[in-house]
């Protein structure tokens, strides 16, 4: 009867895995690059051309100020856009076909100092009826590119 003092008996074969690894490692880089080279999996992008003639669109201006300007005294205040002047009636309909098509629906308003604050308080409600959703107040310090 034989005893083994070390305990693992008679060796066993052994695969070594390197070169396995190796091989396989190798196949991944070869499928990533078939992979890549597929137009199929290509991505595809249209790129904006200039305009043939060389004049470009002008761009809408991003910040909308609405103004409310002082006329005299017991007089309703003219009210304005951008500098565009606005009827009182024709205001809802203007700020809806300009907040139509834009995602962000951001307004500012300012009055003038002379200016009851209900004419103000006024404009920001026809605003929010007309899906403005957030409304800032300007001071007279402050300009706005959109002024």
């Amino acid at each position: 009867m034989a005893f083994s003092i070390a305990g693992g008996g008679a060796s066993r074969p052994q695969i070594n895995v390197t070169p396995l690894i190796d091989v396989l490692l190798t196949l991944i880089v070869m499928f990533m690059l078939v992979v890549a080279m597929d137009p199929e999996y290509g991505e595809k992008a249209q790129i904006p051309q200039p305009p043939t003639d060389g004049k470009s669109a002008p761009q809408p201006e991003r910040t909308v100020v609405i103004q409310v300007v002082w006329t005299a005294k017991d007089q309703t205040p003219t009210v304005k856009i951008n500098r565009e002047d606005v009827r009182w009636e024709d205001l809802e309909t203007r700020l809806e076909q300009i907040y139509l098509t834009r995602v962000e629906k951001v307004a500012f308003v300012r009055g003038d100092a002379d200016l009851d604050f209900q004419y103000v308080a006024e404009v920001i409600d026809v605003a929010h009826h007309a899906g403005v959703d957030r409304i800032g107040l300007l001071t007279q310090d402050r300009m706005v590119e959109g002024e």
